[in-house]
């Protein structure tokens, strides 16, 4: 895991959090935690439970709970993103092999379920009723976008379906990693509505800049290939403002109703996206979101986790420049 500017505050808590993790397998296959272990050793900046962690010292959470909620959301990330892999085929995420590419898809699925059911195990021993109530609707949430995404692929794209389908993908996530621990303390009353748009505001900024990564970088940078999700029939920002531009792109119109595109074509249609203005405009977009996010820190106690929290918000957008 690297270390960054905003993991300072909690630094000697991130490798707790990661050995609870790990923890999760004992008494289980020997397979699961080869699994794990390959997930968590592909990296990560483990921004979400550094969310978790900056909140709760902020707000005088327990240091149990604070590690067992930070490593329950992680978790809960990580099982995701297992069953993210297999459903848009990956083979490959931050460089490394995905967990589809190695195991059968029977075993990966089960693999996914398993750390669902870890990570609420996690969540529990935090026992409040409001959080794992928090947990299981954003669960829900995030499975729901999926099925919408599922079936809504090749379809015309327009910005709220956008806005939608990357809250339920990424931005209710960091919601929960922001608004949980202040049900911990009963302090909801004072601080959910701020740490809620705290966290929805840097979560739609995380999205969009690895939507715009996904067109601006290279292969070799992002450990798969460029416009990874035009290429599996899902329309992202820089590609909805090149719809914008372009309305009648006759390559869209065949996208848009499901045909797959020769390669050629394909790699003329992402080579124009990257070229378009949509690029620069979705960056913008990610910036005013990260903007939002210090707004509403302005709401929050002035002290060293605050600022480590602006940090990270900074961080999420300064990836894309």
């Amino acid at each position: 895991m690297t270390t960054l500017a905003f993991h300072t505050q909690v630094q000697e808590l991130l490798p707790e959090v990661e050995a609870r993790m790990r923890s999760q397998t004992e008494g289980y296959h020997p397979a699961l935690k080869k699994a794990l272990d390959q997930l968590l050793d592909s990296g990560g900046k483990r921004v979400r439970p550094t969310v978790v962690l900056l909140v709760s010292s902020m707000l005088g959470v327990d240091r149990e709970d604070s590690l067992n909620l930070a490593a329950a959301v992680e978790l809960l990330h990580t099982a995701t993103l297992v069953h993210d892999d297999l459903i848009d085929g990956s083979s490959l995420r931050r460089g490394s092999p995905t967990l589809n590419s190695t195991w059968n898809a029977p075993a990966t699925i089960l693999a996914g379920d398993f750390l669902f059911s870890q990570a609420a195990s996690l969540g529990a021993q935090v026992e409040s009723t409001e959080v794992m109530r928090m947990f299981a609707s954003t669960l829900s949430t995030i499975v729901n976008g999926e099925i919408a995404q599922i079936f809504g692929r090749n379809s015309v794209t327009h910005r709220e379906d956008y806005n939608q389908r990357i809250y339920a993908k990424t931005a209710i996530m960091f919601e929960m990693a922001a608004r949980a621990p202040a049900y911990l303390v009963n302090k909801q009353d004072l601080y959910d509505s701020v740490l809620r748009s705290f966290g929805f505001a840097i979560g739609m900024a995380f999205q969009i800049v690895d939507d715009v990564l996904d067109f601006a970088s290279d292969a070799k940078t992002l450990g798969k290939p460029v416009a990874s999700d035009l290429r599996i029939g899902l329309l992202t920002l820089p590609a909805i403002y090149y719809l914008e531009d372009f309305p009648n792109d006759e390559r869209l119109k065949q996208f848009q109703s499901g045909i797959q595109l020769p390669p050629e074509v394909m790699e003329s249609l992402v080579e124009d996206i990257r070229s378009s203005g949509g690029v620069d405009k979705s960056r913008q977009e990610a910036d005013q979101q990260i903007q939002n996010a210090q707004v509403a820190l302005e709401n929050l106690p002035e002290c060293p986790e605050r600022e480590a929290l602006a940090e990270l918000a900074n961080y999420v957008v300064e990836r894309m420049h």
